[in-house]
């Protein structure tokens, strides 16, 4: 192996592998000192550099010098080149573990090679990913020679090789698709402010734009909405709410519970939380199927958001104030005090920051830590009624529906006169009537 012979070695390395020279020059450095230590002891001392620019080799065993052609020859070329071997591998690895960490959260798209027990194999550009089945949109089944798209979610280094983890259930996705379809959101027009997702179901994305004369959720939606079902169909049907963001969260709140028509948002600063009244004809199309809208809404504006009718709110504040006031140590007008910041159960309370207690009550610190053991332990006992009554619950529902069936039995066959067949044709027993023939 002479000097121009490394450099070609070196470049066309470099080239394939897409290894930087310098990680190609000190594995084989490596390499040679490896084999020559193999050859002159494990306890010698040995030093090996190349000329990055010539290619000469260089090479010292305790102090002394060596012959170049002697060291990558005589000494174990096939050493030396399993040593390189393996660095080139671990280089190369290092090179796609570094490509594809810098592209997590980015969008790819590969084709699905395999799918076996629910995971896909997904053949990317210069690397084989996987799809599992947890990070796949629920319902969703993939095919062998399927295109598909989806972010990558994690990078790790396993052995000579690494594993790409993708992903179809993370917001990101829904990000980049947006950025993909709405040009106004590559030329910053338009900015995706926050996202909040439930993969398969429904998606809320806040949008802005920089452009007064640019309608952002307009041009989210696109020409007869064009934009946006190219969105959707690329996600199974999923459901996708485009919300107008604001700065102000008495703004913002009631533009991500839409459809819901909201009359007030009262801010709890203290809790982080939002109590948003409604009528009551629009309560359960603010809370959604199963929570799904309100618990949306919250992770989009970033507050717990609680949906309450003006007489629930007004009931809640009263059992509140009682509450407190039966705490020993908290007067009426300190109760009254912490129902307008917000505190409407024991559980709030115990929660509460003991400076901003005996901020508010003029209280010591023993007397806040009193006051705090009592809500923690009546919160206790209210989460322990509130479990015995659900379980009593399902009980009286489960007798209810015994009962039901007791009262009101299934008429498995029809009643049939002296002499008809009634099921598989036998005749019905003179006197016996065919109601009574029901098979075990």
């Amino acid at each position: 192996m002479n000097a121009s012979e490394v450099l070609r070695i070196v470049d066309a390395i470099h080239r394939d592998k897409n290894i930087q020279k310098e990680i190609v020059f000190e594995g084989i450095e490596a390499a040679l000192v490896s084999a020559a230590k193999k050859y002159y002891g494990e306890e010698s001392e040995v030093e090996v550099s190349i000329d990055r620019q010539s290619g000469a080799i260089t090479a010292t065993c305790d102090g002394e010098v060596l012959d170049s052609e002697e060291t990558v020859g005589r000494i174990g070329a096939q050493t030396a080149k399993q040593v390189m071997i393996q660095k080139i591998r671990e280089a190369e690895r290092d090179a796609l573990y570094d490509e594809y960490n810098d592209l997590i959260g980015e969008m790819v798209s590969g084709i699905v090679q395999r799918y076996e027990g629910g995971a896909a194999t997904v053949t990317l550009s210069n690397v084989e990913a996987i799809l599992p089945r947890s990070e796949q949109i629920p319902g969703e089944t993939h095919h062998v020679n399927e295109r598909v798209r989806a972010t990558v979610f994690e990078v790790r280094k396993s052995g000579s090789r690494i594993k790409v983890i993708l992903s179809r259930t993370r917001p990101q996705l829904v990000q980049r698709l947006f950025e993909q379809e709405i040009p106004e959101i590559i030329d910053s027009v338009i900015e995706i402010r926050a996202i909040s997702r439930e993969p398969g179901y429904r998606s809320k994305v806040a949008v802005s734009s920089s452009d007064q004369r640019v309608d952002c959720v307009g041009a989210c939606v696109g020409v007869r909405g064009n934009r946006i079902k190219n969105i959707v169909d690329e996600l199974g049907g999923e459901r996708i709410d485009i919300v107008r963001w604001d700065d102000n969260l008495e703004i913002l709140i009631p533009n991500a519970l839409q459809p819901a028509e909201v009359e007030q948002v009262i801010l709890c600063r203290m809790l982080g939380r939002a109590i948003v009244l409604v009528r009551e004809d629009q309560l359960s199309l603010a809370i959604g199927r199963r929570g799904q809208n309100v618990r949306l809404a919250s992770k989009l504006a970033g507050w717990d958001i609680e949906i309450m009718t003006q007489d629930e709110l007004a009931e809640s504040i009263d059992r509140a104030v009682q509450g407190f006031s039966s705490l020993e140590g908290v007067a009426v007008e300190l109760a009254e005090r912490l129902v307008e910041e917000g505190f409407l159960s024991y559980d709030d309370l115990s929660i509460i920051e003991p400076d901003a207690l005996m901020e508010m009550g003029g209280l010591s610190e023993e007397q806040v830590e009193l006051i705090v053991e009592q809500a923690e332990s009546r919160a206790e006992e209210a989460e322990a009624a509130a479990a015995s009554a659900r379980r009593q619950k399902r009980e009286d529902d489960r007798l209810a529906a015994a009962n039901a069936l007791i009262e009101e039995p299934p008429a498995y066959v029809e009643t049939a006169s002296e002499g008809e067949t009634v099921g598989d044709g036998a005749p019905a027993g003179e006197g016996e009537s065919a109601s009574e023939q029901v098979p075990e």
